[in-house]
């Protein structure tokens, strides 16, 4: 099981309210808070944004080694698809949008967004509904 993530940020009043808003929606609760970071837990498992005085550069590149996304369950369609629809007003901009829901194939439900710092998330739906262009 995983324990927890860290994430290091350039700004963190702004990831604390992207990361906030989507963690809170996902189920996650506020967990610790310290002058550089904060975090949100869900189980076992905590999420961290931290703006760390020891970070290099000021942005993350997902088309870089390293991390490329996080993906997480994010219950049923209609509840991925509210999440899209909410994203974009708290700072998450959709990646795909020409194959939303199913860029990540036919039988793969799920929203992909970015963040203002360039993380990406991968919000998959517990079950994949019938896809209507397929029932023609």
């Amino acid at each position: 099981m995983l324990h927890h993530i860290e994430l290091w940020v350039p700004d963190l009043p702004r990831a604390t309210r992207e990361w906030g808003w989507l963690l809170a929606r996902l189920g996650y609760g506020p967990y610790q808070e310290w002058e550089h970071g904060r975090s949100w837990r869900l189980g076992a498992t905590y999420l961290v944004v931290e703006q760390s005085p020891a970070l290099r550069g000021a942005e993350h590149d997902r088309m870089r080694p390293g991390l490329n996304h996080l993906a997480f369950h994010a219950g049923t369609a209609a509840e991925v698809d509210a999440l899209a629809r909410e994203a974009p007003a708290h700072g998450w901009a959709p990646l795909f949008a020409d194959r939303y829901p199913h860029a990540g194939g036919p039988e793969h439900y799920a929203a992909y967004l970015a963040g203002t710092d360039g993380f990406e998330v991968e919000l998959v739906a517990s079950e994949v509904p019938p896809n209507p262009r397929e029932l023609r």
